[in-house]
């Protein structure tokens, strides 16, 4: 498993890359994740993280999640980059005017058709079942984003301490 992934992210576009980083550096958008299965649980992961840092992050279909808004940005995480939920979500957030950003293994997929930053997960063949490669690729990614926003950001490990749940 190691190998894929180390031989996967040696295959991301950089310029790709650095253009997801970007649409994150502007600390007053609200930022809404979703995904399905499993490349939700993703999504979610990386939400936390953006929390962490002090980012005003909520997860599609959370009873506290408000509604998305011009300035706003919706990042999916869809291997086929054509889930009918992820799809529409897509089109609901573009139509208010937020910011979509996808990340997928189909660059030429409906919602990539709509989104304004697309980073290809390039899968292209593996031993693990289903989309288990892009999900954890997809993780990884989203970790080096937050990664390289925290070394930017002074004290930004001591905020994401104290953002931490404290009710486990």
């Amino acid at each position: 498993m190691g190998q894929e992934i180390e031989d996967l992210l040696a295959r991301v576009d950089p310029q790709a890359f650095e253009a997801l980083a970007a649409i994150f550096e502007a600390p007053e958008r609200r930022w809404f994740f979703s995904g399905q299965g499993r490349s939700g649980l993703s999504a979610q992961m990386a939400a936390m993280r953006f929390m962490h840092i002090g980012r005003t992050v909520h997860f599609v279909g959370e009873v506290s999640a408000p509604s998305v808004r011009s300035g706003d940005g919706l990042l999916l995480v869809s291997g086929s980059g054509e889930t009918p939920v992820s799809l529409n979500f897509a089109k609901i957030a573009k139509q208010e005017g937020a910011v979509v950003a996808l990340l997928t293994h189909k660059p030429k997929s409906p919602i990539a058709a709509i989104a304004d930053v697309v980073l290809t997960v390039p899968v292209e063949r593996t031993e693990q079942f289903g989309g288990s490669l892009f999900e954890q690729s997809a993780l990884i990614l989203l970790d080096s984003v937050i990664l390289g926003m925290t070394r930017r950001t002074e004290g930004s490990h001591e905020t994401m301490r104290y953002r931490h749940t404290n009710m486990q």
